[in-house]
């Protein structure tokens, strides 16, 4: 595994299962068929209808985002393996682990644990809250070592606890990003740059967080919502995700942007149609 620093934090998705198989399971087609059935629209009318609700949080399409999010963070496609990863990467933000890269230093990794106590009272790692929120906004590991990896690790076999763990990634996210992708009428891989980049960056105030990098694309393209061209403000966008990426050291490679989301884009996939074919550090990746 190649472990990196991101903006938040480190990440780490991936899955195990076979996206060719997982995309099968939701044709545009039968999902148009469905809309007619359900609404007596005339078939041209169900299949824009349909191709209008479709975006990443379609379950094929989300399979797709977190194994592309797993390549760069862990050169693997299986996203699902990572609940368990922890380890501290010299990033300054403490522990870094699980399938989104929760950090001990960024305030998400206490707030996962927070839900996993709330849903699961005594589990192994509520012993650590107390020292989860000390070392928040540090580096430190005081409280946490010397049994806290591997406690996470013994957690992370837990149902709950990978449930906490996709619930955070949602909410904290995954969600926030395909709710503004949306609102920007910008399509599935829009709402993909928009996920890896608050995935990477976290979101705040700065310029290089998501809201900053959106805000500096807007300066020189206009969003479809706002009747612009969606290639060209999406290149925008990734123009200005890797002028973020390279404000620090940690981000200088900016291959997940230029041998993946831009090939995309070049060959107008704008719904991330497989088969996908693209490369991070090098290292080539293909769904089929």
């Amino acid at each position: 595994m190649r472990a990196r620093s991101i903006g938040k934090a480190i990440r780490k998705p991936a899955t195990g299962l076979t996206l060719g198989l997982v995309l099968l399971a939701v044709p545009a087609t039968a999902v148009a068929g469905t809309a007619v059935a359900a609404t007596g629209q005339a078939p041209a009318a169900a299949h824009v209808a349909a191709k209008a609700a479709a975006g990443l949080d379609d379950p094929a399409k989300k399979e797709i985002a977190m194994q592309l999010v797993s390549s760069a963070e862990n050169s693997s496609l299986e996203w699902k393996k990572q609940y368990k990863y922890i380890e501290d990467i010299k990033d300054g933000r403490g522990y870094t682990a699980g399938i989104i890269g929760f950090c001990s230093g960024t305030g998400d990794m206490l707030d996962l644990v927070e839900l996993y106590t709330k849903r699961k009272p005594g589990n192994i790692l509520a012993k650590y809250l107390p020292a989860l929120r000390k070392v928040n906004g540090s580096d430190s590991h005081a409280g946490l070592d010397p049994n806290y990896k591997k406690d996470w690790e013994k957690a992370a076999q837990d149902p709950a606890f990978q449930q906490a763990q996709n619930d955070e990634r949602d909410r904290v996210y995954f969600n926030p990003a395909v709710k503004q992708g949306k609102a920007d009428k910008i399509g599935v891989l829009g709402q993909f740059a928009y996920y890896d980049a608050i995935v990477m960056h976290g979101d705040g105030s700065d310029k290089t967080s998501f809201s900053g990098i959106r805000k500096r694309a807007m300066a020189q393209a206009k969003t479809p919502a706002q009747g612009g061209d969606e290639k060209s403000y999406l290149n925008a966008f990734l123009d200005a995700r890797v002028w973020a990426m390279k404000q620090e050291e940690a981000h200088s490679d900016t291959s997940r942007v230029d041998t993946a989301q831009r090939v995309f884009l070049k060959k107008g996939n704008l719904n991330l149609n497989p088969p996908l074919d693209w490369k991070v550090y090098g290292d080539s990746y293909h769904i089929g």
